[in-house]
Order: C-alpha cells, then sequence, then structure tokens
C-alpha cells in the first residue's frame, strides 16, 4: 500500500512539473519550403524568423517560445501535411507560415478546421487568401502579390514606354495574383497583353515558351521565383533573347539576384515592385540588414523579401503575445483580438490590418542595379505609401473584377 501511494505521489510530482513546464512554454510553428524548386526561398524564410526569435530572445509573454519547424515543396497538399503534424501532433498552439500561394490557400481552408489555434502567414501571397471567405484565425501582416505590384504598370507604361508586354509565369495562384496586380495598373494605362506563358513550378525546359514569343513586344514581364526564374532568364539569355524585362517581385529578388552566371547581367535596370528596396535607406532598415547580416554571414548580401516577410509575421506573433502576457486562453481570445489590432514599425514601415485580417503597407518599385563590388540589388525608385488589397478601389468595385486566374484579367 506504500509502494502504491509513493507511486502515485511520484505521478503526480511529474504532472505537476510538467503541467508548470507548460504554463510556462508556448509552442510555435514555422512552416516554410525547404524541399522543391523553391527551397532557397525557404532557408532565407527560416532566417527571417529566427532573426525575430532571437532579438526576442525565444520568449513572450514572459513565457518561453519552443520552436517547431515543418518543411513543405510548395504543394499545398505538402503544406497541409506539414501543418497537420505541427498542429495535432507536436501541439503548437501558434504556425507561421507558409511561403507560397496555393499553400496559403490550403492552410487558410486547413485553420478554419482548428479554431483553438492561430495561423500567422508566411510570405504566401495569393489574393484569395484573406479577400474572399477568410479564415477568422488566419493573419497576414505581409502584403498579397497584386499589393506588390503597386506603381509598376503605371511606370513601365508612363515612364519606360513599354506599350505592348507578353507575361510568362508559373501556374498558380501567386503568378495570378501577380499578373493580375500588374495588369490592373498598365491595362488602364493603355496597355496591351497579347499572350500570356504559364509553366507549371519546377519546370527547367522553357524553349518551347521562348521560340513562342513574338518579336513584336516591348518588353517580357516574368514572374518566376527561385531555380524557375534562373532557369527561364539563363536559358532567354542563351538563346539571344534582347527584350527588355519586367520583374514580378521575386524574379529579382535576392534568391535570384544572387545567383552565379551571365544572366545577372541581362537583369541590370530591370524595373520591378515589391515589399523591399534593397538600397532602402531608412534606418528601421539598415538596421534589419546589419542584423540579418550579423545573424547569418552566409546568407544573402541583403535579407529576401522572403527573410523580411517571416520576419514581419514572427514579430507580429511576439508583440501580441507580450500584449496579453502569453495568455491563450478562451480558444486564444485575448491574442486574436490584440493581433487584430496591431499597428507597429517593420523594417520597411508601418503596418497594419484590415477587416479581413489583411496587411496594409508600404510598397517598393525598384531597379535592378549593380554595386561597385560586383552584386546585384534593387535600388529605390518610389516608395508607395499604405497600399491596400483593393489597390484603393471600393471593396465592392474590386470584388467585381473577378477572381484573379489564367484568364483574368485581360486588357479589354
Amino acid at each position: 500500500m506504500k509502494h502504491t501511494a509513493l507511486a502515485l505521489s511520484l505521478l503526480a510530482s511529474v504532472a505537476f512539473v510538467a503541467s508548470a513546464y507548460a504554463d510556462d512554454t508556448i509552442k510555435v510553428g514555422v512552416l516554410a519550403t525547404l524541399e522543391g524548386a523553391f527551397t532557397v526561398l525557404g532557408q532565407d524564410s527560416m532566417r527571417g524568423a529566427e532573426l525575430a526569435l532571437k532579438e526576442h530572445n525565444y520568449m513572450a509573454g514572459g513565457k518561453k517560445l519552443v520552436v517547431i519547424k515543418g518543411s513543405s515543396d510548395a504543394s499545398p497538399d505538402s503544406a497541409v501535411k506539414a501543418a497537420r503534424k505541427l498542429v495535432e501532433q507536436d501541439g503548437v498552439k501558434i504556425l507561421i507560415g507558409p511561403l507560397s500561394g496555393d499553400e496559403g490557400l490550403a492552410i487558410k481552408d486547413y485553420a478554419k478546421t482548428q479554431p483553438d489555434v492561430t495561423f500567422v502567414n508566411g510570405t504566401s501571397a495569393a489574393q484569395d487568401t484573406t479577400l474572399r471567405d477568410p479564415a477568422p484565425n488566419f493573419f497576414r501582416f505581409t502584403t498579397d502579390g497584386a499589393q506588390w505590384m503597386a506603381g509598376l504598370g503605371d511606370y513601365v507604361y508612363n515612364v519606360k514606354h513599354y506599350k505592348k508586354v507578353v507575361t510568362v509565369a508559373e501556374d498558380y495562384s501567386f503568378p495570378y495574383t501577380q499578373v493580375f496586380g500588374f495588369m490592373a495598373e498598365f491595362c488602364k494605362a493603355g496597355g496591351h497583353v497579347p499572350k500570356k506563358f504559364w509553366v507549371p513550378i519546377g519546370n527547367k525546359d522553357f524553349s518551347s515558351v521562348i521560340a513562342a514569343i513574338p518579336d513584336d513586344i516591348d518588353a517580357i514581364y516574368v514572374a518566376l521565383g527561385g531555380a524557375d526564374g534562373v532557369n527561364f532568364l539563363t536559358q532567354y539569355q542563351q538563346a539571344g533573347g534582347q527584350a527588355p524585362l519586367i520583374g514580378g517581385s521575386i524574379t529579382v529578388d535576392q534568391t535570384v539576384l544572387s545567383t552565379k552566371g551571365k544572366q545577372r547581367d541581362y537583369v541590370i535596370g530591370t524595373p520591378a515592385a515589391g515589399p523591399i528596396a534593397d538600397n532602402d535607406q531608412g534606418a528601421a532598415w539598415k538596421k534589419f540588414v546589419a542584423n540579418y547580416q550579423a545573424a547569418f554571414p552566409k546568407g544573402f548580401p541583403s535579407p529576401s523579401l522572403f527573410a523580411q516577410g517571416y520576419y514581419i509575421n514572427t514579430e507580429a506573433v511576439l508583440l501580441a503575445l507580450d500584449k496579453v502576457h502569453g495568455d491563450l486562453s478562451d480558444g486564444e481570445k485575448k491574442l486574436r483580438e490584440a493581433l487584430s489590432t496591431l499597428d507597429f514599425q517593420t523594417p520597411t514601415g508601418e503596418v497594419k490590418l484590415d477587416h479581413n485580417r489583411q496587411a496594409i503597407a508600404d510598397n517598393y518599385l525598384t531597379e535592378v542595379a549593380k554595386a561597385p563590388d560586383g552584386h546585384l540589388y534593387n535600388k529605390v525608385i518610389k516608395v508607395v505609401h499604405g497600399v491596400n488589397q483593393t489597390l484603393g478601389q471600393p471593396e465592392a468595385d474590386f470584388l467585381k473584377l473577378g477572381r484573379a486566374n489564367r484568364d483574368n484579367p485581360d486588357c479589354k
């Protein structure tokens, strides 16, 4: 009997210690593409999240953060599989991610099945992740792919004088959103897009696309990322292509500009737009770059938009946890209220959310330039302040434009 009592006492002690430990910690999942064509993007995403966590000493709301990483390959199925493991097996209470567009749409739907877990975006930038049928527990403190195009269509039409442009992009939700955002301005200014080329993620042979590009165009708008962007630029240059380029946000990001090859010189002067500019002279950006370089000496010369996006979304989680003193009770109600009302300064300016829990933030119009040490970077041409998800239009009017897809919009 004494042995039984002693055993029960020991079990109670272990349970108490485990409970106390659990009360003093919060499990956070970070999900990024660490496999497939976007691996290099995912690696820099993790650097951004890790930097924010390091700056907070892996503490928030007076509690220790236990961080568990998840890996996907940019496909919706892989993202949901990784999210399920993080939530249902590892027991994370907050999930940061994913990286890619179709992944974000899938995670939004998964979030609806997990009402007691809070989901905060990584860099996934498909428009409908938040614009249509949003999940009440999904928050995005980074702008979407259409917002990333603010200023570009007008600039290439009126300043570069490109009137006729074809597009080359990957065949999924994020590039649909990018092309939508670019064409919204370009077509309104008077531009024409006679042809759109769509390719699968991980496409290695662009010869048929390159052969089909008309000769009588002023430029090619390219929305390809990671290895896809490098492969197209290399093959187009090798084929003797001479049309000027217009860059989607991740086509001339550091994940592409930091690679080796002759395509580097070809992209100099390419106009693009996105949530960062490498030579931003703001004190907050300079501090972010310095901290990134110190923490990750083998990273890129300047943090990519993936590092920036995961940093901002992770920072939002940390600030909200501090605000509610780590209180995740009542289905994380207080945490979500804190996230919804956050208005804070980031390395790239002020960020706040709209009623769909979608970021309103600044956007950068840029051109690729070459630094004295030889590395390529995006220099600031213009900053477009406070870009919202409907690009300044009333939401009802914007929704009438329809969903971004392979055929929408056109220049009619």
